[in-house]
């Protein structure tokens, strides 16, 4: 997906006043303030009630559910192959968003995690936190895309 295709993704979202946080390769490209390698889809932290309206609202431009399960991460994809990966949550009252895995276990991005902020194409953007990204990346194994990506965050925010 372009810079151009994930802002237009951002301002619908925005414009229909869903909230939205950009997480992996997206969301560390907009940490480091510019776009460094292609990407296949942008990864999105949305808040659950919000979802039916999500789906509704990118129905309409022409995306689909292809993969997942709403109220765990599912991907919407359009005709030209552009894919949005959604990771639901619910916000508890200290502002931390709780996801539940496809395998059911509930993961918590801390409110403090999503409080990031970045730069696609110049435009300022919601997205998780250095800290939160290298966490996000734990526990499974990486391609070379994502220990690029991770190298990059921890060079540029001087993080182990």
């Amino acid at each position: 997906m372009s810079a151009a295709d994930v802002l237009g993704v951002l301002a619908a979202l925005e414009g229909r006043g869903i909230p939205a946080w950009l997480d992996g390769g997206w969301g560390i490209d907009a940490l480091l303030g510019e776009q460094t390698r292609p990407h296949e889809d942008v990864d999105l932290v949305v808040p659950a009630p919000d979802v039916p309206a999500l789906v509704e609202l990118l129905g309409a431009q022409g995306y689909r559910v292809t993969e997942g399960r709403l109220h765990s991460n599912f991907v919407l994809t359009d005709d030209a192959g552009h894919k949005v990966d959604v990771h639901p949550v619910v916000f508890d009252a200290e502002g931390n968003g709780h996801y539940t895995m496809e395998n059911d276990e509930i993961w918590v991005y801390p409110a403090t995690g999503l409080a990031g902020a970045g730069r696609i194409a110049g435009v300022r953007v919601r997205c998780l936190t250095p800290e939160l990204q290298l966490i996000t990346h734990d526990g499974y194994e990486l391609d070379e895309d994502d220990r690029r990506d991770l190298d990059a965050i921890r060079r540029r925010f001087d993080l182990p």
